[in-house]
């Protein structure tokens, strides 16, 4: 392995005013405040449920918590924006004022709900749809704060019925493109991209996307990888979101040696676990 391939990324992020140095890989923590979320839901509802479990992946490593307030799991029951909007909001406020000092991220795909969570104290906007709100490129740009793009087709209501490509890494990579000429020429400058493992996409799509995750590379951003308890793991390994810890483990070190960035992570722990021992292969390989 040469030395241009041991990390994921040289690139950084200006996170509340601070640099995130994405040479080493990071982990951000998922922390849904839903009822309904697949894998977490409903265990993280109110207060003291929320900061006890920020409290406990700050302990083991998260470089950034993504707070969810919508469902974005297949047939998801699609929800106000105010309802959203309140369950984002508190969770920030909270969380900011009792951990001033992790990073949060809002993951929302409604500008009104990432412009709230922002002013919050929130630092960076996770967006499913990649854009799909008008406002919300714009918003991005006016707030000056890092932006991750997914690639995602439809609504988490409809996007099983549309998993038809052309040309599966094509399709996504030119998907990108358009919307980053535009997140360019709004002054957008930290950029993160996440082919959207889950979202649109097949069983066989999500395996052919994490063998070639390298081929974004191209796009010369960083790389997000959402591996964490996906169906297509448990799936082929015939068990449940319960039992896929390990296909997860094993999916975010393949994703690390295809050059993720950033690893997002309902299990921060062995995510952080998972990266110490790849950066330490990376650097025997180096050596030697």
């Amino acid at each position: 392995m040469t030395q241009s391939k041991v990390f994921s990324s040289n690139k950084t992020l200006n996170v509340k005013g601070k640099v995130l140095d994405l040479t080493l890989p990071k982990v951000m923590g998922i922390l849904n405040v839903t009822p309904d979320s697949f894998y977490d839901g409903g265990r993280f509802t109110n207060e003291e449920s929320i900061l006890n479990q920020a409290e406990k992946m700050i302990t083991e490593g998260a470089d950034i918590i993504d707070i969810g307030a919508y469902s974005s799991r297949p047939g998801a029951k699609d929800i106000p924006v105010k309802e959203e909007l309140e369950r984002m909001v508190k969770a920030v406020r909270d969380i900011q004022k009792n951990f001033p000092e992790i990073a949060l991220s809002a993951d929302t795909f409604r500008a009104e709900v990432a412009n709230a969570a922002i002013n919050e104290g929130a630092s960076m906007i996770n967006d499913i749809s990649g854009g799909k709100d008008e406002n919300m490129f714009e918003a991005a740009a006016l707030l000056k704060v890092p932006y991750v793009l997914m690639h995602m087709r439809g609504t988490p209501q409809t996007m099983t019925q549309l998993t038809q490509y052309d040309n599966l890494l094509k399709d996504i990579v030119d998907y990108f493109h358009v919307r980053l000429a535009k997140l360019h020429s709004l002054g957008v400058k930290d950029i993160i991209i996440d082919p959207g493992f889950g979202f649109a996409k097949t069983i066989e799509q999500n395996f052919e996307l994490l063998a070639k995750l390298h081929y974004f590379k191209i796009l010369e951003k960083p790389i997000l990888a959402g591996l964490s308890r996906k169906s297509f793991l448990w799936k082929t390994l015939k068990t449940n979101p319960e039992g896929a810890l390990n296909g997860t483990i094993s999916a975010n070190t393949m994703a690390l040696l295809q050059g993720a960035s950033i690893l997002r992570v309902h299990d921060v722990k062995e995510a952080v676990d998972c990266i110490q021992l790849f950066c330490q292969l990376s650097t025997s390989e180096i050596k030697n």
